[in-house]
């Protein structure tokens, strides 16, 4: 009787291997793992940075209300402004002094008027978008001519006020201060002055 070997026309060293062979075919089916793809981060674009000197000008209008109802008044007023912000993330604080010329006639006497105002600020606020938005408190320093006198009394002053980046250091944007003056320059007047005024800045 032939062996397998001969049948198959190997030779008696490779029987083993042909013996193995169909051992080898018929084992386990080895998967290779499927590919791990990492999850997309979505883009956030990055938020203005407002730290920084900044300065510019002002024009507005003012009201002005006395407790007695005699030195009251409106008319225009315009001034310049100078400042330093510090972005801290999702808030934006910030220091500022500006200056405003009036020409606010005071009661019906001639030459009764509120003549310029000076004002020491804080601010803090928060970014949305290209804007600032913020509110602001201080110290307001104002002189009038009254009767011939020059009087001079220091108030304080709340407000809000919005500042919108235009790109190239370039800043525009509004704001609204509400001002009192208790016992102006003890005259036993007190008064109160809202103003609303157009900015115009630049960045340093």
């Amino acid at each position: 009787m032939k062996s397998i070997a001969a049948v198959l026309g190997l030779p008696a060293l490779l029987m083993p291997l042909a013996v193995a062979l169909p051992a080898q075919a018929g084992g386990p089916t080895v998967i290779a793992p499927e590919p791990v793809i990492a999850p997309v981060e979505p883009y956030v674009a990055p938020g203005m940075d407002w730290s920084g000197a900044y300065a510019g000008g002002q024009l507005g209008y003012a009201d002005m209300d006395s407790s007695t109802g005699t030195l009251e008044g409106h008319g225009i007023i315009g001034g310049v402004h100078a400042g330093y912000r510090w972005d801290l993330g999702t808030f934006v604080a910030g220091a500022e002094l500006d200056y405003d010329t009036t020409d606010v006639a005071l009661g019906t006497a001639p030459g009764d008027s509120l003549d310029h105002v000076l004002r020491a600020k804080l601010t803090g606020g928060t970014e949305i978008g290209n804007s600032l938005l913020y509110g602001t408190l201080g110290a307001a320093k104002a002189k009038a001519s009254v009767g011939g006198n020059d009087l001079s009394d220091t108030g304080y002053f709340v407000g809000a006020g919005m500042t919108y980046d235009l790109g190239n250091r370039w800043t525009v944007g509004g704001e609204v201060l509400q001002h009192r003056f208790s016992d102006f320059d003890g005259s036993g007047i007190d008064l109160d002055a809202t103003t609303v005024t157009a900015r115009v800045g630049f960045r340093f």
